[in-house]
């Protein structure tokens, strides 16, 4: 119902697309396409993913632990695409799934609700319980196709008693709070094409020489938004505006550069672009203070977390009352 605490002494915790909703202090049960009478949903597809800082695996397998497809991705929006249409291409119905991860501390974090909010069943599985099932600790096999194999079988052997594990945590406010955050990531990251779109027209050699969305630069351009206005500043002007808010940070550029780079330059002179270009920076700092809030309650809720299925999680062979617990 809920994912895992970033307490990592929790253990595990689960999403169940659709099973329950809540509204106030009703509860109602929700439809559900894949179930039988007895409430249970047949997932035919199951993934395992080895969650890494820059790139990550995943295995999927059948019912039977036969390999169905693997994958390597980055942790990015093109990589948990390329994850999306994998899982997609071999199961259309997204209710048939079921993904387990490690957990990972503040790696998944970009992940999980990635997958949640394409309402995917998915699971945050704590190291200790995979080592406990393969007397292998994770950290120790060094292939990560190995990892995810063995996180998807543990997700096979133990489909039953995950399956069940509850949360008093509401799934929809997770999943609503999970697909604002990837529609705000698609903002984000279209404001960002539309002023790579204006630098073009406004100081096109400006991206060759830094990172235009450091904090320093996006600064720099809200008061400069073009060659024209670069070369018409003296260049004190032009050092001042180019120095950190953090002094512990280095900008990449000198001004000296950021001067030559505007006297040789082939922009063309457009007023108005140099209007909307600190328009969209101004947009893009909001959305991206948004999206800080809406990450900081979707880790405040993992944190609140608190599994009470205890008798659950102790009925998976090899996990006593006190790994349970812990």
């Amino acid at each position: 119902m809920f994912p895992v605490s970033q307490n990592h002494g929790r253990l595990i915790g689960s999403i169940e697309p659709l099973s329950r909703w809540r509204f106030g202090r009703e509860t109602f049960p929700a439809l559900s396409v894949n179930q039988f009478e007895g409430g249970e949903t047949v997932h035919t597809l199951y993934v395992g993913i080895d969650v890494s800082k820059d790139c990550s695996s995943a295995q999927g397998i059948d019912s039977k632990g036969e390999k169905i497809f693997y994958l390597c991705f980055d942790m990015d929006a093109k990589g948990f695409s390329d994850l999306l249409s994998s899982i997609t291409s071999h199961c259309k119905d997204l209710s048939k799934v079921m993904i387990a991860m490690e957990s990972t501390g503040c790696y998944h974090m970009n992940l999980y609700p990635f997958l949640v909010s394409k309402a995917i069943k998915t699971i945050v599985i704590n190291l200790l319980l995979i080592s406990n099932f393969t007397k292998l600790s994770l950290r120790k096999t060094k292939t990560d196709k190995k990892d995810a194999m063995t996180i998807a079988k543990f997700l096979v052997a133990h489909k039953d008693s995950l399956s069940k594990i509850s949360s008093p945590q509401d799934t929809q406010d997770l999943k609503d709070l999970a697909r604002e955050r990837e529609s705000l990531a698609v903002l984000i990251s279209g404001i960002k094409n539309d002023i790579k779109r204006i630098l073009q027209s406004t100081f096109p050699e400006l991206e060759s020489l830094c990172n235009l969305f450091s904090q320093t630069m996006l600064n720099f351009l809200l008061k400069f938004p073009s060659a024209r206005l670069i070369q018409a500043a003296p260049s004190k002007a032009i050092a001042k505006a180019l120095v950190p808010s953090d002094q512990r940070k280095r900008v990449s550029v000198s001004p000296k550069d950021i001067l030559s780079a505007a006297r040789g330059s082939v922009a063309s002179v457009n007023a108005a672009k140099e209007v909307i270009l600190p328009e969209k920076i101004s947009t893009l700092w909001y959305l991206i203070e948004r999206q800080n809030k809406i990450t900081e309650m979707l880790v405040q809720f993992c944190e609140s977390t608190v599994i009470d299925d205890l008798g659950i999680i102790t009925s998976i062979k090899g996990i006593s009352d006190q790994t349970g617990a812990t």
